[in-house]
């Protein structure tokens, strides 16, 4: 087709043919814009396969190996405000000991939380007062709980790493205190 206004002319100088096509006689044809949305369709549903996949697993969440050291933790602080009423001349190590056991158990909390992702709620009332044992225990099983307790929190200090194996060292060092300082 010859251009208009010789060799300068601009590609917009040129006449555009328009294909007349008759509907009965052409095969059926797709359009660009629908060609992309069928592509995009496509590419989105294959990214929602892997996602899909994923919440089929039967296998739940590995639990966080702090909280076996929490309960431990309330647990033989609980053991500590009873055994109170066993020895009642040793109410100053045994407080001394539920106090310093219920702080570790708060400790481990707010880090259990903190690796999760929740927030506290500073306004929600504190849960976390221990529930005494059935029968109190005297202080040479308070002693042994004690003594499995600091092994525990040894051995997990070695299998964890940062913070939180600092954090397990450090209950793991004041329960020895207990066993060894306090409750000779």
């Amino acid at each position: 087709m010859p251009l208009r206004g010789g060799p300068a002319a601009a590609w917009h100088d040129v006449s555009v043919l328009t294909p007349t096509v008759s509907v009965l006689t052409s095969s059926p044809r797709m359009s660009r814009r629908t060609a992309l949305r069928a592509a995009a369709t496509v590419a989105g549903a294959a990214g929602l396969v892997p996602l899909t996949a994923a919440c089929g697993d039967d296998e739940p969440a590995p639990l966080d190996p702090l909280i076996e050291q929490e309960s431990r933790a309330r647990d033989d602080a609980a053991a500590a405000s009873a055994a109170i009423a066993l020895a009642p001349d040793r109410t100053a190590a045994l407080s001394a000991v539920s106090a310093q056991r219920t702080a570790h158990a708060e400790a481990l909390r707010r880090e259990i939380d903190r690796a999760a992702g929740v927030t506290p709620d500073p306004n929600a009332p504190a849960t976390t007062t221990p529930v005494a044992p059935a029968a109190p225990l005297g202080v040479d099983e308070l002693r042994t709980r004690l003594s499995e307790s600091l092994r525990s929190a040894s051995a997990l200090a070695t299998s964890e790493s940062g913070y939180r194996a600092g954090l397990l060292a450090s209950v793991s060092a004041s329960c020895r205190s207990h066993v060894e300082v306090l409750l000779p």
